[in-house]
């Protein structure tokens, strides 16, 4: 996929790229891109670019005693950072995950999850995130993610 960085990257670049990058694994979570997020507002000095993508809760993505899964918590984390970076980017880019860190606070359940990513340094070689998930039902925390990704060339 070609796409070169310009003024505007918006959500329908941001659904287009998810439906046609990642694994049909991946697609298979259902995850919607809410928001993405790379113009600083005014009134925001310490405003990260990011993404905000829902997971919808799917008794598929339960282990045993109907909650959620981690490898379902994390996929949703490393897509929603792969989507905040190239929302701060303003375009496609290629990249992989080199390091991804979850600290699971507590179990999410019959409710969607939402990833807030933010980047937290975009670089030529390498780009750095934080992803905060959390429960769509109360909207308190569920897990906290780091990641550190690889720019590609291409």
């Amino acid at each position: 996929m070609q796409m070169q960085p310009d003024a505007e990257f918006g959500l329908s670049d941001a659904r287009r790229i998810l439906g046609e990058v990642f694994a049909p694994w991946v697609q298979d979570l259902n995850l919607a891109v809410e928001r993405v997020e790379h113009a600083q507002p005014a009134d925001a000095p310490d405003w990260q670019p990011g993404a905000l993508l829902r997971m919808p809760f799917s008794e598929r993505l339960c282990r045993n005693g109907g909650v959620v899964c981690g490898q379902a918590l994390m996929a949703l984390a490393d897509t929603a950072m792969v989507i905040a970076i190239l929302a701060a980017n303003r375009g496609y880019r290629p990249m992989t995950t080199v390091d991804q860190t979850t600290h699971f606070m507590r179990a999410a359940s019959s409710a969607d999850v939402l990833a807030d990513a933010r980047v937290v340094r975009l670089g030529r070689t390498m780009s750095f995130g934080r992803v905060t998930l959390l429960s769509a039902g109360d909207n308190k925390p569920v897990a906290m993610v780091s990641s550190a990704f690889a720019m590609l060339p291409g």
